[in-house]
């Protein structure tokens, strides 16, 4: 195995503003004296890429993807630590020592800040990219490929879950997008009970029961409200988590509420919302939101999929080549049909 020549190239998605996700062969890149080149193994697509494409502020040559699991290709040389041949998943850098990292919110870190596919680094809708040492995860050797690029948005979950502050109870996911139904599977693994989902495409509702859902809800077929309380005699839900991105959903999951209860927002609105502080006052809510994750709940998740309690392979709906993402982008993603994409590059076992 050797680092690819400066001469070499490989195959990348980039956004362009006249054709938006566009297919290329560009250089592949050289990792600077600290550095490390990771070949890209699998990549998943997440709802924020989808954000960042539709939002029409991304720059023309933008390469988006995070959610990625690869393999060790090169070292810069005064990299340490790392051997190639690691497989690894791949997270933001962090200083461990500002406000931020001191509150255990090392995802907020400012300091220095390095990030593949949302902020100054190219993502991984490519064949290979460069990072710092300081951002790999290694990835458990009874955790798949596959599995391991899901550990990211199934962290997101539960960083949502730890958030909320609660650990036990009845729980309503609102959306059964991917990080709602990874939400859903985390649930599970930890024990929360009774747990229903609101989601109004059937297919997600269908997966929603096999992950272990007890009831789920069409919002657009029926009475959610009276339904939540039917379904929780008379009480309402202990927490509720916003994964769908509907701005109405902010007061729903607060009339859905118990006493006392928890509404988390997980999903990223980027319109107002309006929600009664009355019926906050009146239940005592406790309303909180939830952003990104740590390296810490990474590990966790990768840990409990190493232990076989947790297994993110049934959220995929699509496997496909890194070629074929612009078309399936149009025909899948952006008209909500897919749950999650995974994009393949080949066995982790062999090196270019």
């Amino acid at each position: 195995m050797s680092t690819p020549r400066k001469d070499e190239n490989m195959k990348a998605i980039v956004y362009q503003k006249e054709g938006g996700l566009t297919a290329v062969s560009i250089p592949r890149p050289v990792p600077e004296a600290d550095q490390v080149l990771v070949r890209v193994v699998n990549v998943g697509f997440c709802g924020s890429d989808h954000s960042l494409v539709e939002s029409g502020q991304l720059a023309d040559g933008t390469i988006l993807g995070h959610e990625v699991s690869g393999v060790v290709a090169g070292l810069g040389r005064d990299v340490t630590g790392v051997a190639p041949g690691d497989r690894v998943i791949v997270r933001p850098t962090f200083c461990g020592q500002c406000r931020d990292c001191a509150m255990g919110k090392p995802q907020f870190c400012q300091v220095h800040r390095r990030l593949i596919g949302l902020g100054d680094l190219p993502g991984a809708f490519a064949e290979y990219i460069c990072v710092f040492p300081s951002m790999l995860i290694p990835v458990p050797d009874m955790v798949d490929d596959e599995n391991a690029a899901l550990a990211e948005p199934f962290a997101v979950a539960l960083h949502g879950i730890r958030i909320s502050g609660r650990s036990s109870g009845s729980v309503l996911v609102m959306g059964g997008g991917p990080i709602g139904l990874a939400l859903l599977k985390l649930l599970v693994v930890m024990g929360f009970g009774p747990i229903a989902l609101s989601e109004p495409k059937t297919e997600k509702r269908e997966l929603a029961s096999r992950f272990g859902a007890h009831a789920v809800f069409d919002p657009l077929a029926g009475d959610l409200n009276k339904e939540g309380f039917l379904f929780t005699g008379g009480v309402g839900f202990e927490t509720v988590f916003e994964c769908s991105g509907v701005p109405a959903n902010l007061q729903a999951a607060a009339q859905l509420s118990a006493r006392g209860g928890s509404v988390c927002v997980l999903s990223v609105i980027f319109s107002d919302a309006v929600i009664s502080p009355a019926t906050l006052t009146f239940k005592e809510i406790t309303l909180c939101a939830a952003y990104g994750n740590t390296h810490e709940e990474n590990r966790q998740c990768l840990a409990w999929m190493a232990e076989g309690r947790l297994d993110g392979r049934d959220l995929i709906t699509h496997r496909i080549g890194l070629e074929d993402l612009p078309d399936v982008y149009r025909s899948q993603i952006h008209t909500g049909l897919a749950v999650k994409v995974m994009i393949g590059f080949g066995e982790a076992g062999a090196c270019a």
